[in-house]
């Protein structure tokens, strides 16, 4: 692991693709150049569609599809509300659900240590470039001193490519939010919970599940975590 490779070729053969299996094949040349596990690259478009590759054995994959293991993943979680790479050791895996996932994705051949950069594209675009690894902790972080900055500027070439993939079908424009639901995602955005925002705001839990449901809706959003991604994203709401 963390062998020296051609980014300049890689960069390139990234450049010449034209389809999603093109990319494909792409990233297990970058896995197998950097002699790790797998690399992993999913996006969220501004439709709300989602796409993507991976190197993770196919049961893992149908799975996690299967048992709609998006809506607790710590990894999807942390990263829709941060805009730097994140060491999956940073994450909060203490909750009983969270361990669990983690267990069942190590018995599936996930590795146990993984770095992930969340890109946003101009639409409301989400997408996460990943690479996973099974090593130590000292090992694993020598590997990201000496690849982090190759792993960003991959990652926002894997993008540029899902963007370029993505024109003719741009999503509406957002109808825009009303100040209530400006406020409700940017409480929301800072961390209050449910309760904390309804009470700050003067409104019951119910109100707010409605302001809620609305901006999600007019945002396109798969959830209240994407959402608030793409209010941020668009600049509908700053924190």
């Amino acid at each position: 692991m963390g062998t020296k490779f051609d980014l300049s070729q890689i960069l390139e053969d990234l450049e010449n693709t034209s389809t999603l299996e093109e990319l494909g094949v792409v990233a297990v040349r970058i896995r197998d150049k950097l002699g790790i596990d797998h690399v992993v690259y999913h996006w969220v478009d501004g439709a709300g569609d989602q796409y993507g590759y991976t190197t993770y054995p196919d049961a893992w994959a149908d799975r996690y599809r299967e048992r709609n293991y998006h809506r607790i993943d710590p990894v999807i979680q942390g990263c829709f509300q941060r805009f730097h790479p994140v060491d999956w050791k940073s994450l909060d895996w203490a909750g009983k659900v969270s361990k669990a996932f983690f267990l069942d994705a190590l018995r599936h051949g996930v590795g146990n240590q993984g770095y992930s950069i969340p890109i946003r594209g101009p639409n409301g675009q989400f997408a996460l470039f990943t690479v996973n690894h099974s090593c130590p902790d000292e090992e694993w972080e020598a590997f990201i001193a000496s690849h982090g900055r190759e792993l960003i500027l991959l990652a926002h070439f894997f993008n540029r490519k899902a963007l370029d993939f993505e024109q003719g079908r741009r999503p509406e424009s957002a109808r825009s939010l009303s100040p209530r639901e400006v406020d409700a995602m940017t409480l929301l955005a800072l961390g209050y919970s449910r309760a904390q925002v309804a009470h700050s705001l003067s409104i019951s839990e119910h109100t707010l599940r409605v302001y809620i449901e609305n901006a999600r809706s007019k945002l396109g959003a798969l959830n209240t975590t994407h959402a608030i991604a793409t209010a941020l994203s668009r600049g509908l709401i700053v924190v």
